[in-house]
């Protein structure tokens, strides 16, 4: 895991998107305009969290996350999403 030099604010986190599925399970392969945003990630940075709420996430962590959540952001070249901690549903 690379160590990012980006800092999010108070209950904000980075998440890295899983990549999105290539194929489905019979072995069909999906086309790139057809493939789904995954839903799921790995947390790669979080903020301090509020002054009266801490965040219960930490780097490293793998998270479930609502379908449009987030905003879409690249560092270094590589794609990530920032979003609240409330929009994430669960670690897994």
């Amino acid at each position: 895991m690379s160590k990012l030099n980006v800092k999010p604010l108070a209950d904000r986190v980075i998440v890295e998107p899983a990549p999105a599925e290539e194929k489905t399970a019979s072995g069909i392969i999906i086309p790139d305009t057809a493939k789904e945003k995954p839903m799921k990630g790995k947390v790669v940075a979080v903020g301090n969290g509020k002054k009266d709420e801490p965040l219960t996430v930490k780097v490293g962590d793998n998270v479930l996350y609502g379908k449009y959540a987030g905003t879409e952001i690249q560092i270094d070249g590589k794609d990530y999403l920032i979003m609240r901690e409330s929009d994430i549903y669960a670690i897994i």
